[in-house]
């Protein structure tokens, strides 16, 4: 429920936790991957109609708390004139990268005239569930966009904006300028448009050193997230012992990934909200494997302010079952 959502992510007591899974409208899904072969994947999230209808296939399987928008984090990339598509077996492949200091020297195109998709599916979503659930937009944060234009494809170690950084810091600073500003316009127009919630996906933050992130790239954090008055989450993966910088962030919700221990959490974090943050291949166990550590998340969040999730995206290829065992656990604690 919407209600329940904002409950939650306010730091509040729920009678359970409200449940959703960063990426449940995919691949898992055997009605997605059948109207998937009539389009490719930026056909489809650049069609609001069939945007909207794969982000409420798990609606209509699971009843979850919250419902993403189908869509992706490298949508921001357009009104900076970055060229992208997918690759099979590679993934999301930027046309122009930037190869030299020049290359972050961009002007920012219309954020709501060349993202107007996002705004008619987050409209539809709205419409469509009213009250039944909260309608979550997110977006990439401005180190992940960084990374992906500056490495040209998906990298373990994303070395060339880590490069860029110590050989030329200005321009680096002007690449991460530039997406916090087309963020800070694309958070509002999705607020604007019907979304509840905002989650900040900075996921290879964590590839900084905390005096680097702290002083680096904080302050884009909380420029992007003060923009919006709805709930808003951040989630960065493998920042450990370093939480006290995602809530330094200003987000009413920290977003965990599935090697954070959540009673430690709770201790370092305090009356923050928190996400997560079940490690997405336990979903590959028996459906009575999910139920129980399904439940050990639970317990271990305790009873306010605890939005149950994964501690990353539900994996392509996990059975339905499971992520049904899942979200039948949530609702069944009482």
């Amino acid at each position: 429920m919407k209600e329940l959502f904002e409950k939650a992510a306010r730091g509040e007591p729920t009678e359970r936790p409200p449940v959703w899974m960063m990426r449940q409208a995919g691949r898992y899904l055997p009605e997605y991957r059948e109207l998937r072969e009539d389009y490719t994947f930026l056909e489809a999230i650049s069609t609001p109609e069939v945007a909207a209808e794969i982000s409420l296939q798990p609606w209509e399987r699971f009843q979850p708390d919250g419902i993403v928008m189908y869509s992706d984090i490298l949508t921001v990339l357009e009104p900076l004139d970055f060229s992208y598509h997918l690759e099979s077996g590679v993934g999301p492949v930027v046309e122009n990268p930037v190869d030299e200091p020049g290359d972050t020297e961009r002007e920012q195109g219309d954020v709501r005239d060349e993202l107007w998709y996002v705004g008619d599916l987050l409209e539809r979503l709205s419409a469509e569930l009213g009250d039944r659930a909260a309608v979550l937009g997110f977006a990439g944060g401005p180190f992940t966009l960084a990374a992906y234009v500056c490495e040209g494809t998906p990298s373990r170690s994303f070395m060339q904006v880590r490069r860029l950084r110590a050989e030329h810091p200005e321009a680096f600073e002007r690449l991460l300028e530039a997406f916090t500003d087309v963020l800070v316009e694309y958070v509002e127009f999705q607020v604007e448009s019907g979304a509840d919630a905002i989650q900040l996906f900075d996921t290879y933050a964590g590839l900084l050193s905390p005096t680097d992130y702290r002083e680096l790239l904080l302050p884009y954090h909380r420029e992007v997230l003060e923009t919006v008055d709805v709930p808003t989450i951040m989630f960065a993966r493998n920042v450990g012992g370093n939480l006290g910088l995602l809530e330094d962030s200003g987000a009413d919700v920290v977003g965990l990934d599935w090697t954070v221990d959540l009673e430690t959490a709770r201790e370092e974090l305090g009356d923050v909200a928190i996400q997560g943050n079940l490690d997405p291949a336990l979903l590959y166990g028996d459906s009575d494997t999910v139920r129980e550590r399904t439940r050990d998340v639970i317990d271990a969040a305790g009873d306010a302010g605890h939005i149950l999730n994964l501690g990353h995206g539900v994996d392509r290829n996990t059975p339905v079952e499971n992520v049904e065992a899942f979200f039948e656990t949530a609702k069944k604690v009482a």
